[in-house]
């Protein structure tokens, strides 16, 4: 499969990851330029942007630009050449190989939009729906029965806009799947008393619009929509709301007991179990080396 088709097919399932595109590359290196590799948050490489050495640089980098949400420019540089400081959006590794060789790794990660719930058939509904994709929000529809916790684990902000039915129910499963913004549409009052039904605590009822939406004065099923977007963005852009629940995997790195490089671990990184002991190698070599002297 393509990168550009595996990267599309990603993007449709909301999967986060890196696109790695070898943007320079100075011989002896065995990547080319123009050469690419999608990286997973597991630290699973697709492609190729360099070798066994190379590699373990670019998964490191790779899952800091996950976290990070920015894109960065690696270059991996032959020992005792670090003629390129590192700068805002740029970052330097040595290549402790002995093919020597440099490269500069583009690293552009992809996150998936903010995924928004919508819960109800009314015309603010409708609104909100085509306000959330005129941002560039992902939306889902839900116009029958209560959602599970399960059902909302990759949801950003579920908001409730049925005037009715099991909104309680909603309520308490978008707070048990995590999301950190829940909005219902409501007076004061009724909201007031649906939230009073559920017996949160301060944290959840902390998490829970209602009015929902900025005080923007908005009167039409529009402007409704506006005020309740605006929310949204500034509760992911000022308040730190996560766009996803899902969580990058912080980078595992372990010391390669034959050649003393540090590897990040991930699902291809060459291992050896002894005993109850992991052992993980930079290449298949270390590992053969270390199988048959143990040391």
């Amino acid at each position: 499969m393509k990168m550009s088709a595996r990267a599309q097919q990603l993007v449709r399932t909301r999967t986060p990851f890196v696109h790695a595109t070898v943007v320079r590359a100075q011989q002896p290196t065995s990547a080319h330029a123009g050469d690419e590799a999608i990286l997973l948050q597991d630290g699973t490489i697709e492609g190729f942007v360099g070798g066994q050495c190379a590699q373990n640089s670019v998964r490191k980098a790779a899952l800091g630009a996950l976290q990070s949400h920015e894109s960065v420019l690696l270059r991996v540089l032959p020992d005792g050449d670090l003629q390129f400081p590192e700068a805002p959006g740029a970052a330097v590794v040595v290549n402790p190989c002995l093919s020597g060789g440099a490269l500069e790794i583009f690293l552009e990660p992809q996150i998936p939009a903010p995924l928004v719930r919508i819960c109800g058939a009314t015309p603010i509904a409708d609104a909100l729906a085509e306000m959330c994709e005129l941002v560039g929000f992902g939306v889902q529809r839900s116009v029958a029965g209560a959602d599970s916790p399960e059902s909302l684990a990759d949801t950003t902000a579920m908001v409730i806009a049925s005037h009715g039915g099991p909104e309680a129910e909603l309520i308490r499963a978008a707070l048990d799947a995590g999301l950190g913004y829940v909005g219902l549409v409501a007076s004061r009052v009724r909201g007031a008393s649906i939230l009073d039904e559920l017996e949160l605590t301060d944290a959840e009822r902390a998490r829970v619009r209602t009015p929902v939406g900025l005080p923007i004065g908005a009167k039409t099923s529009a402007e409704i929509a506006v005020s309740i977007v605006a929310q949204v963005i500034q509760a992911i852009r000022k308040d730190g709301l996560a766009v996803t629940p899902r969580t990058v995997a912080v980078a595992v790195e372990a010391l390669d007991p034959v050649c003393g490089m540090t590897v990040t671990v991930g699902p291809d990184t060459p291992h050896l179990t002894i005993g109850d002991v992991e052992h993980w190698f930079c290449s298949s070599g270390c590992r053969t080396s270390f199988a048959k002297t143990g040391s």
